[in-house]
């Protein structure tokens, strides 16, 4: 008998981090609120009025100020929604961190009435790159060797990609990146756990870190990421993904081969004949 696939996080990890930032003095919720403006301006931009959302999330708080006629439920790995109940379905700013991605989009999609409205926001690829590299180094120079620290983030690419294996029809994934400055590395870390994003890797080290590793990686964070101002950037890759639950009256791609214009004639361009290849 096959043995389960290990797991990416450590969901209960995941949860205290989440509370520990609720309970915080000071949450820093902030790339929530910028998340939440970003699909309501793209909701704006669709030519209809939906009457049932959902919004999957970990951070009901601030989603439910944002859509408070919306459904909220936890991004849990079964995620409890109705299926078929729903014309939009958000996934808001947690989908980085499933066990199982695909099967979170497939759930949202289930979700979803014919012609319903998927969009997710999650972190991408590029997000916190800086403090990867410097991580690295510096855990390489005290050690010798590497513990995941990081949570690995998907390519647009790859994560476009995603959708159609979920099933969605007409998919979009675009990426819209934030550069936020610290007055140090330190700082950004204080703000990671503000923000419930510290390390829940199922796989990371339970061993305390060396005692100058994080100021190690903060002096090569300096030194490479300064800005002229003498603070810190950050790069945090908001990745945007769109799709919609099938339907038989939406648009339909032509056939290769059916198409009754040529290119060159609808641009008005002329076209000019490459080369023959020489033989290799």
């Amino acid at each position: 008998m096959a043995s389960a696939p290990p797991t990416l996080t450590d969901q209960s990890a995941l949860w205290r981090n989440r509370r520990r930032a609720f309970s915080g003095p000071s949450p820093a919720l902030f790339l929530h609120e910028d998340a939440a403006c970003e699909i309501q301006e793209r909701l704006d931009e669709v030519n209809r009025v939906f009457t049932s959302p959902a919004i999957v999330t970990g951070f009901p708080e601030i989603w439910s100020k944002a859509f408070p006629k919306a459904t909220v439920v936890s991004d849990t790995d079964l995620i409890d929604l109705t299926p078929g109940a729903h014309d939009l379905v958000i996934h808001g700013l947690g989908l980085h961190w499933a066990n199982d991605p695909v099967g979170q989009l497939v759930q949202c999609r289930r979700a979803l009435a014919p012609d319903g409205l998927f969009l997710g926001v999650m972190f991408g690829g590029q997000t916190l790159h800086q403090l990867r590299r410097c991580l690295a180094e510096a855990e390489i120079a005290l050690t010798g060797g590497l513990s995941p620290r990081v949570a690995p983030m998907g390519e647009i690419r790859d994560l476009g990609a995603l959708l159609q294996r979920a099933g969605l029809a007409l998919p979009v994934a675009d990426s819209l990146p934030r550069t936020v400055t610290y007055p140090s590395a330190l700082h950004l870390m204080a703000d990671l756990r503000a923000m419930g994003e510290t390390n829940a890797l199922t796989a990371r080290s339970r061993r305390f870190a060396p005692r100058t590793l994080f100021a190690q990686a903060a002096a090569l964070y300096a030194a490479h990421f300064a800005t002229p101002d003498g603070r810190v950037e950050a790069t945090f890759d908001m990745v945007t993904l769109t799709g919609w639950a099938p339907s038989s009256d939406q648009p339909k791609p032509l056939r290769p081969g059916s198409a009754a214009a040529r290119l060159a004639d609808v641009l008005g361009a002329q076209e000019h004949a490459l080369p023959d290849r020489p033989n290799d």
